[in-house]
Formats: C-alpha cells, sequence, structure tokens
C-alpha cells in the first residue's frame, strides 16, 4: 500500500470491480481518458478486470482512496511495464466527480511515480493525453513530465478533431524536480 496524508493507493481487489464499473461508464469521467467511450455491461468490466488488471504480469493497478473516508475516488496504473528496458505506461483518473479539481490526481501521480522510480527503479514513465484535457496536461508538466510527440487528430470528440499528446518523464529528471 503505497500513502499520503490524504491518500492511499492499494491493489485493486475483485470488491472494486463494481465501483470501477460505474466509473468506466460515467461518459464524463471518461470523455477525457478514453478513445472508445464504449458503455461496458458489469461482466464485461468483471472479465476485464480479471483477465487485465488483477492478472496482468506487465501491469499495476491501483485504487485511490480518500484516506480520512476510506472510499475509493479513482484509479490510477502502471501498464506495459517493461523490465528489461525499465520503462512503463501511467493512467489515472479521478472516477468521483466530486474530488475533481482537488489536487486528488496530482498526489496520486506522484505516489505513483515515487513508487515507479524508487521501487521498481523503472527508468522512464510515459503516458498519453487528450490535447482536451488542459486540466490533466498542467499536472503533468507541473509533475515534471515533458512532451515527446503528437499524435495530430488521433480522437473526435466534442464535434472535431483533438490531438493526442505522448509525454514522458526520466527517473533522474523526477528526482531532480522533488
Amino acid at each position: 500500500m503505497l500513502s499520503s496524508n490524504r491518500l492511499l493507493l492499494r491493489k485493486m481487489e475483485e470488491r472494486d470491480i463494481e465501483t470501477y464499473h460505474s466509473w468506466r461508464n460515467d461518459l464524463d469521467v471518461m470523455k477525457t481518458t478514453n478513445l472508445s467511450l464504449d458503455l461496458y455491461t458489469l461482466n464485461e468490466t468483471r472479465n476485464f478486470v480479471d483477465n487485465i488488471i488483477l492478472n496482468s504480469t506487465s501491469s499495476k493497478s491501483y485504487i485511490i482512496e480518500q484516506r480520512d473516508r476510506n472510499i475509493p475516488i479513482g484509479v490510477t496504473s502502471l501498464i506495459n511495464i517493461d523490465t528489461k528496458n525499465r520503462n512503463a505506461e501511467c493512467i489515472i483518473d479521478i472516477g468521483e466527480k466530486e474530488y475533481w479539481g482537488m489536487g486528488y490526481g496530482t498526489e496520486a501521480l506522484k505516489l505513483l511515480l515515487d513508487y515507479a522510480f524508487l521501487e521498481l527503479n523503472l527508468h522512464r514513465v510515459s503516458l498519453r493525453v487528450f490535447s482536451l484535457n488542459e486540466r490533466a496536461i498542467h499536472i503533468y508538466k507541473k509533475l515534471g513530465f515533458v512532451q515527446e510527440g503528437v499524435i495530430r487528430e488521433g480522437l473526435y470528440r466534442n464535434g472535431k478533431w483533438q490531438d493526442i499528446i505522448t509525454m514522458g518523464i526520466l527517473k533522474g529528471e523526477y528526482l531532480n524536480a522533488q
């Protein structure tokens, strides 16, 4: 378990499936992070969690809990972990909208990066973010991520084409910024 003043990150468990399912089907939550915007049945979510999240050797997923209330507010993951080249991709979603804009995403991502660089000894962490998600881009830059590339007009959302931005951070950059 990873923790900070306000948050706990704990491994996702079977008991989290219904909560995760509600976030995965909330279009307000997913429109800034999910390419397809598909809606899923509970069984589809259960299969995804069982087969991809809980039993994967190349990913680590954590439920973000608000520490004082012990309630799940989001999920964060390291995916596509490449131990040979010491890199991974990160994902974060704050699923409970009342916690948006309160710094929980930044705090959770910092915990995940501490774990990635200080415990897993990764060299590089990357992410993809939609150009319309300005709040997330601000957070990523604040934590030290730099833009590495752009998939031009790779997403059609809100009636217009959006870019998908790739960003990354190296262990040395992260540690020097702390």
